[in-house]
């Protein structure tokens, strides 16, 4: 296990800075920046920021520099937001963070519970409907789906808020906080949940269908077992490692967040900050972001590859 996890180590750090190097790239020999597309700004203060900033230094000379800093902690400076990338991570990542998880929890939930009922009652009118259900929520487009739930639950039913993540004006603090942090974080974890459960559920399903179908389903049945406890004790325990490989893609987007929908219901997170900062062309911010979304990708899989020897012990790292 040690020689893996130094192997993977390894290769992790090379895949990284071929990341940073190639997204860096990108970055800088994309045409126009923050400075340039500011028409309020004299060509002379331009010219000063530009200076300032480093950003009239080769290409290869501005990544070794970011490269140097960010070693040391060091992010960047956002032009937009005139605030370290990293602050800017601290005030918005957890709003994102706060909204996935909820919903990630609710999505595989649901998901597997679906799943294994779908699969059982293969071919019956539950599972024709579910992927009647699973084929619509797929081929919905997600700002349809969260525009359509504010139109009926928001502005015509009144019963949940069409966004933000507070109150405006509000005060409130403590449990009444708590309180309206849910009540306003309903609405979006219903659209993601639905944009979630249909691709995992069919997942599921068709991993049950195949294990089900062994002969160790079979000699359990043939035990006297409760049904319940061999679908969810035997079989779900063997479907759900196919399943452990997508944990790793499952990381970077609890921090990642859903740019769409934050920018739908107005919720105060990193995927809409990462959305304004791409329509002014603050690439520190963004070189940021992407790296971090990067480092979580390589954590999530080596994550996943581990949980999977834990899991099945026969298979080898």
């Amino acid at each position: 296990m040690s020689t893996y996890l130094a192997k993977r180590l390894v290769y992790m750090v090379i895949i990284l800075f071929a990341a940073s190097l190639l997204i860096f790239c990108l970055y800088a020999l994309t045409p126009g920046d923050f400075i340039s597309g500011n028409i309020k700004l004299t060509p002379e203060r331009k010219a000063e920021l530009r200076e300032i900033y480093g950003l009239n230094k080769p290409v290869l000379e501005r990544y070794a520099v970011w490269m140097k800093n960010a070693f040391h902690g060091d992010l960047g400076f956002s032009l937009s937001q005139q605030k370290p990338v990293l602050t800017l991570f601290n005030q918005y990542i957890w709003n994102s963070f706060l909204l996935a998880v909820v919903s990630t929890f609710f999505t595989w939930l649901i998901a597997v519970i679906i799943g294994v009922i779908a699969a059982y009652k293969q071919y019956s009118w539950f599972d024709t409907l579910v992927m009647v259900a699973i084929f619509a929520a797929m081929s919905l487009p997600s700002f349809f789906i969260g525009l359509f739930l504010i139109k009926i639950l928001a502005v015509d039913w009144k019963w949940l808020p069409p966004g933000g993540m507070l109150t405006t004006g509000s005060n409130a603090t403590g449990l009444a906080y708590v309180k309206e942090v849910v009540h306003h974080m309903t609405l979006p974890v219903i659209v993601m949940t639905l944009l979630g459960v249909g691709s995992l559920t069919r997942y599921f399903r068709s991993n049950m269908i195949d294990v089900i179908k062994q002969d160790y389903i079979r000699t359990a049945r043939a035990k006297g077992m409760k049904e319940r406890k061999v679908l969810f004790t035997h079989a779900l325990r063997n479907a759900l490692l196919p399943a452990i490989t997508l944990v790793g893609f499952e990381l970077p987007a609890l921090f990642g967040g859903s740019l769409i929908i934050e920018q739908i219901f107005n919720w105060p997170g990193i995927g809409q900050l990462y959305m304004q900062s791409f329509s002014l062309r603050d690439y520190p911010l963004l070189m940021g972001f992407t790296m971090l979304i990067a480092v979580l990708t390589v954590i999530g899989t080596l994550i996943s590859d581990i949980l999977y020897r834990v899991a099945d012990p026969r298979v080898r790292l």
